[in-house]
């Protein structure tokens, strides 16, 4: 003993050693054999902690008036030194657990409330022996109790087992007591002291009070432990034997119990065999029903199906039949229109025959009978009799049509009367048979190519000498003076009026021409579509005109109604499908192009009669055309829209072919002998450009401007080729002509943007030649003063002023020489200036201007040439600045 108080007492300072500095006083140490203090998050071991010998001490620290209990866990480092490895809060202990699968009882958790919410396990510790482990408990509990003021729940301690061990062991505790901070006070606590104080720690209040009653009842103190439980072992002896003996005493009772079970087992098997037999008997009855109600199924169920056989052969046969009148329609009736009822009722029915005989509306079953195939091959026969018949019938009828209108002459232009083209009659007596090729393209789809082509052929002709014969008698109706292509020759005089008569006549005829024709073509590529069963959709509202805009010029055909209203559209009403719209789209284009191919010719001949006319209808009829294309967004107006761009680009060749020649024209100037004054083109330009914008009419806008810049370009170019010819009157022909061009197209410039860059262009030319020409007569009479001025000037960027009057030729000699040779008269030298301007002027209206910007220029001239004589010699005197403004302005 006095060697283990030896080693507690070492372990206990080297605890201290290890903890030094954090002001907490050891008051016991112990060692443990393992401990598990670390756990991962799935309870399972982090990693191996099976570890090296602990050591667990329980420390105070005072702070304040109260006192703080911790428990440490210090470990063994590599030299045998204890190091602290964690440390616990005794404030925080509310559970002491032993754990029973340790056969030892040596193992124990202890828990902690502030570890709750955490993903750690209780820490778990395994002391060396059972006296190890209850030193250190009842050490822990007595700190809680004295130190802390509260108790952990103790759970897997058997009470009266810590008792008895705390009495046999008195094991000496140390508490702190009253004043702590001189530090821990070991006292030797008595045995009753240690008895008691272990079973207030380990039993509570109630529990204590329950015991104290039932060893009262024994005569026994609390403290009398071992004398209470000899005497509870002796009473279950006893019991124990009561229990034998009552039940040797009731064996006779138990012999009648067992006779009566056998008594009663003999009736329960008399039972079973008789049991037994009717279920047998019942077994027997029960296959006998079961085989009746089996032959009494399989006989209602053979007369359901002989009588739904019976039902499927009657619908069946009902199918096969063929009825007589519609057999005689499909074979041999007529296509009359009082007939085309009983025709249609026998393609309906022959569709809706067909359609039964195949799948899904015909069972599989059926479809490889003999009397099956024989009848779909029957109705197949009629099928292609009837198609046949009909595609004849319907080819000849579109020709005898046709030719019956052709040979009218009452339904074309004749002389002095126009003709509107009325195709009603021929629209309503063709949707007589509309559903009849409704019917024929769900039966063969493909005979309704070699129809279309009949019909177009057939309406091709109609519509082409319609157009001819309106076109002809058009033509010969209006009347319109001609007049000459040429507006920009140079033989013709500049003040000539050209091309002044009036040729509206000529547009109105080429709009006339597209407001009957146009929309009848529309009208026809929208019948033709639907007619012929094309799956595409409405074209044209009915009531609107294919340009969106109301009829031509007045005329007695203009009364007639829009005859076409598309009614074709109630053919049928599943025609509204959009299956394959590309396929039928390009079969449609392909079919227009028959139907109205050739037609173009005759509007390409009053476009070309319109040009030789007036050439400048061509604006126009261009912002007519394209009026008609901003109309035409149907996908079946197709070949009308090509037919309105072929028209547009005809124009606009024509119009690009008179432009070529009026520029042509302009360019003929140049050949021509040395000229002076106002070229000609350039105020015929103006009249020209002034006809042009009356004529313009919707998008033609682009077309002009496009003219404007051919023709100015050209212009200026050839302008600039007759001014070189001669170089001594190359700026006066500049300027003359320049200040012609903005005067002839002032007004238009104002409201004509690509004219107004034009008129900026040419008054930019205007200025630098009146610069050159001014220049060039200044010089004239002021050469040798100017030239002096000049060379002044350039010395003056190589030597200073000073040095200048040094040099050769600048001398103030030289000097008083050019200022007497050049002012001595400068009278008759202004004189003589005007003179001349005077008399290279074509163009009187521009000499008062020209005048001015002269003097201006020569002032400003001769205002520098002042300013650098009084720099460079300041005591040399010349007339003033404003002596020669005076003598200028008295000019």
């Amino acid at each position: 003993m006095a060697k283990s108080s030896a080693d507690d007492e070492e372990l206990r300072r080297a605890c201290e050693a290890a903890i030094e500095g954090t002001k907490e006083k050891i008051v016991m140490s112990i060692r443990v054999a393992k401990s598990r203090g670390i756990w991962g998050k799935s309870g399972k071991l982090g990693r191996s902690h099976m570890a090296k010998p602990r050591v667990l001490a329980i420390s105070t620290k005072s702070k304040g008036q109260g006192t703080k209990a911790f428990l440490r866990v210090l470990k063994y480092s590599t030299g045998g030194i204890v190091e602290p490895a964690k440390l616990y809060k005794l404030k925080h202990l509310s559970k002491v657990d032993v754990l029973t699968n340790d056969p030892s009882g040596c193992t124990f958790l202890l828990g902690f409330d502030n570890l709750r919410s955490q993903s750690v396990a209780p820490p778990q510790w395994t002391m060396r022996n059972v006296d190890d482990r209850n030193r250190l408990l009842l050490f822990i509990l007595n700190i809680c109790k004295d130190v802390l003021g509260h108790l952990p729940k103790v759970v897997g301690i058997d009470v009266v087992e810590m008792a008895l061990w705390a009495k046999e062991n008195k094991p000496t505790i140390t508490k702190q007591k009253g004043d702590l901070q001189d530090g821990p006070v070991a006292a030797s606590v008595a045995e009753v002291d240690t008895k008691v104080t272990v079973e207030r720690e380990l039993v509570s209040q109630a529990e204590e009070e329950d015991m104290e009653a039932l060893l009262g009842t024994y005569v026994m103190g609390i403290g009398e432990a071992e004398a209470f439980s000899e005497r509870l072992k002796r009473e279950l002896q006893a019991l124990e034997a009561a229990n034998v003996h009552a039940i040797l005493e009731s064996e006779p009772l138990i012999d009648e119990v067992l006779q009566g079970l056998e008594s009663a087992s003999n009736c329960v098997d008399d039972m079973d065999e008789w049991l037994g037999i009717f279920n047998l008997k019942l077994r027997h009855m029960r296959e006998d029903i079961e085989s009746i109600e089996v032959r009494n199924n399989k006989l209602e169920m053979q007369s359901v199906n002989n009588k739904s056989l019976i039902e499927e052969l009657d619908k069946l046969l009902e199918r096969l039949c063929i009825p007589s009148e519609y057999a005689t329609s499909l074979t041999g009736g007529s296509f009359d229109e009082a007939r085309m009822l009983q025709n249609i009722e026998a393609c309906e029915w022959l569709t809706n025959a067909l359609r039964s005989l195949e799948g899904p509306n015909l069972d599989r079953g059926y479809a490889n009978m003999r009397a099956v195939r024989e009848k779909r091959a029957e109705l197949n026969k009629l099928k292609n009799t009837f198609v046949k018949r009909a595609s004849e019938f319907l080819r000849n009828y579109f020709a005898s049509l046709v030719d019956f209108m052709i040979s009218d002459k009452s339904y074309f232009s004749q002389r002095g009367q126009l003709k509107r083209p009325d195709h009603a009659d021929l629209r309503y007596k063709c949707r007589t048979y509309a559903r009849l090729l409704q019917h024929l393209k769900s039966l063969d789809k493909n005979c309704l190519g070699p129809l279309r082509k009949a019909y177009c052929s057939s309406l091709n002709l109609l519509l082409r000498r319609e157009a001819r014969e309106f076109a002809n008698e058009l033509r010969a109706s209006t009347k319109a003076s001609r007049n000459p292509t040429v507006w920009l020759e140079g033989s013709t005089g500049s003040n000539q009026n050209v091309n002044s008569a009036d040729t509206s006549t000529v547009s109105e005829a080429y709009a006339r021409m597209l407001t009957i024709f146009i929309p009848l073509l529309v009208d026809e590529s929208s019948f033709f579509a639907h007619f012929m069963c094309f799956e595409v959709p409405a074209l044209v509202p009915p009531g609107n005109l294919a340009n969106g805009s109301k009829t031509g010029p007045n005329d007695d055909d203009n009364d007639n109604d829009n005859d076409d209203d598309l009614g074709i559209m109630d053919i049928d009403d599943n025609d509204g499908k959009t299956g394959k719209r590309s396929a039928d789209l390009e079969a449609l284009n392909e079919s227009l192009r028959d139907l109205l191919d050739g037609i173009q010719e005759d509007f390409y001949a009053v476009v070309d009669w319109a040009y030789k006319i007036d050439p400048l209808r061509c604006i126009s009829m261009h912002g007519i055309t394209e009026r008609y294309i901003s109309g035409q967004k149907a996908d079946a107006a197709g070949f009308v829209r090509i037919l309105l761009d072929d028209l547009e680009s005809r124009i606009s060749m024509q119009f690009t072919r008179f432009v070529e020649e009026a520029c042509h024209q302009i360019e003929r100037n140049e050949r021509n002998v040395r000229q002076v004054g106002i070229l000609s083109y350039i105020p015929r330009f103006a009249t020209l450009a002034t006809r042009m914008e009356q004529y313009i009419q919707g998008q033609s806008r682009d077309l002009v401007d496009q003219a404007y810049t051919k023709f100015v370009t050209v212009m200026f170019a050839t302008l600039d080729k007759v001014a070189q010819a001669d170089p001594r009157y190359t700026d006066i022909m500049l300027l003359e002509n320049y200040a012609a061009f903005q005067n002839s197209l002032y007004d238009l410039a104002n409201v004509v943007s690509i004219l107004a860059k034009f008129y900026h262009q040419a008054s930019e030319s205007y200025e630098q030649a009146c610069s050159r020409f001014i220049n060039t007569i200044i010089y004239s009479q002021f050469d040798r003063l100017f030239q002096f001025s000049h060379r002044i000037e350039d010395l003056m960027f190589t030597i200073t002023p000073e040095e200048i009057p040094f040099q050769l030729g600048l001398s103030k000699m030289d000097l008083r020489k050019v200022v007497k040779s050049s002012l001595a008269g400068v009278d008759k030298s202004i004189h003589a200036m005007y003179k001349r301007l005077q008399k290279n002027l074509t163009s009187e209206e521009l000499l008062p201007s020209l005048w001015d910007k002269l003097k201006k220029e020569f002032l400003d001239k001769y205002d520098s040439f002042a300013q650098l004589v009084a720099k460079i010699y300041p005591n040399e005197s010349i007339p003033s600045v404003s002596e020669m403004r005076d003598l200028l302005a008295s000019m």
